[in-house]
């Protein structure tokens, strides 16, 4: 009986020690073995190197062109967190998936690091569907992207003006635009928003001297009495073995957290504009009905033209939709793409 009690408390020490909430199948760091993986890379139009996972299905037949999907970290994170996972789930379903590092971010091309820069961002998706569509197992007429978190809306950004992209999927969707100007639930003041464009204003004189780079927002590092519930929740996946990952340009001390004087471009950031033109393309619109940021996904899904859906996860918030594999309706993902990719 000692012994029993001993190993059960090397098992659960670990969740003690880093308090990584692994319930609902929180599965990150999924491997699939129905798939080979390739790391690529390709340019956008700026010359900018992006690079990316490619998942193909084992059993794919030479010489067929499949339908393929790109898929986009949330923001502040890389490919390893979140999107990999998707990737590989939808690619057992039969597609061809890419997840890709956003510029400036992970492996990707982008100096200096950790920059915001949303037409970069949403460029990305397209120099994707580029190399997607000059490769002979793909069929250029048949790629759809989904967009986790922050890539959400600019998957939105890029679709509006990309109609290679024939279906467009969101998940926990944050309008970085939005969340930025106002916060959540517009609790966000003017005075407020002009008091974080003149520090970033300020800190552009730091930098022009040669001062020190600042950083801002992203994920806490510390948890004490006062932390906010939502910071918690973000600070369970990024800060804990079950999603933390830090890229070889970066540093932990940096992950998740963008340049001060760069964030203030999410102000000028409109996704939902015109996102109408998007139709009679597919959207579909996936969250929490619990999750925090559910406002930006009913904003979506109410300025969209149809076909479109919004569909509620029972029981989730926005972090449970990055891993939690009990909880992510991968089937769902996969019907849309299926019904919206399929061969005429």
């Amino acid at each position: 009986m000692k012994k029993l009690l001993a190993l059960s408390a090397l098992l659960i020490s670990p969740l003690i020690a880093t308090g990584a909430d692994m319930s609902h199948g929180a599965n990150n760091f999924y491997t699939s073995n129905q798939l080979t993986t390739e790391k690529v890379s390709f340019d956008n139009q700026y010359r900018m190197k992006i690079v990316g996972n490619l998942f193909l299905p084992k059993d794919r037949k030479p010489g067929v062109r499949y339908p393929a999907i790109i898929v986009g970290h949330p923001m502040g994170a890389v490919k390893e967190q979140s999107s990999n996972l998707y990737a590989q789930k939808l690619a057992e379903q039969g597609f061809i998936t890419l997840a890709i590092d956003q510029s400036f971010w992970g492996e990707s091309e982008g100096q200096p690091r950790n920059v915001v820069a949303p037409d970069i961002y949403a460029e990305a998706f397209s120099a994707a569907v580029d190399y997607l569509g000059t490769q002979s197992f793909v069929d250029r007429e048949r790629i759809g992207v989904l967009g986790i978190c922050g890539s959400g809306s600019f998957v939105i950004s890029a679709a509006k003006i990309d109609p290679r992209m024939k279906a467009i999927a969101t998940v926990s969707m944050y309008d970085m635009g939005a969340a930025t100007r106002d916060a959540l639930n517009h609790s966000q003041t003017l005075e407020q928003r002009k008091a974080i464009i003149a520090e970033a204003a300020q800190q552009r004189w730091v930098e022009a001297e040669g001062g020190a780079t600042k950083y801002t927002g992203g994920t806490v590092h510390q948890l004490d009495a006062n932390t906010h519930p939502i910071q918690r929740e973000f600070y369970d996946f990024y800060r804990t073995p079950r999603g933390e990952f830090t890229p070889a340009s970066s540093s932990p001390a940096l992950t998740t957290h963008p340049t001060l004087t760069s964030n203030v471009k999410f102000m000028n950031f409109y996704p939902f504009n015109d996102i109408a033109t998007i139709s009679p393309r597919p959207m579909l619109f996936i969250a929490g009905d619990q999750a925090h940021s559910k406002e930006f996904s009913e904003e979506a899904y109410r300025l969209a033209g149809q076909p479109k859906e919004l569909y509620w996860v029972k029981d989730a918030g926005h972090v449970d939709l990055y891993d939690r594999t009990d909880l992510i309706p991968f089937d769902k993902l996969a019907a849309f793409f299926k019904q919206n990719l399929a061969a005429e």
